[in-house]
């Protein structure tokens, strides 16, 4: 059966992870190593305190999408030119 921990103790495992390790807190505080990394990650995207990300970390994942958007439209447009180049040298190369 899961063990169900309070907020107020998974934020404060989570603040001793950050000065001691995901390893080092986990065995201090006799929970499994999984358990605290999966509160670090999900305490990093904002989620830890309620299940909605905090408004930092929504702005964080919008701005990270955006670039990453336009980084597949740089690498489509490469990938275009690349493949005409490929195209005018084979043509090139039958004559």
């Amino acid at each position: 059966m899961a063990r169900k921990y309070e907020m107020k103790y998974k934020i404060e495992a989570v603040k001793l992870a950050e000065e001691l390790g995901v390893t080092k807190a986990a065995k201090q505080l006799n929970i499994s190593m999984n358990t605290l990394d999966g509160w670090v990650r999900k305490s990093k995207k904002g989620e830890l305190k309620g299940g909605s990300p905090t408004p930092e970390a929504s702005l964080s994942l919008y701005e990270e999408n955006k670039r990453l958007k336009e980084e597949i439209k740089e690498l489509k447009r490469t990938n275009e030119i690349l493949s005409e180049a490929t195209a005018f040298f084979a043509k090139r190369q039958k004559k």
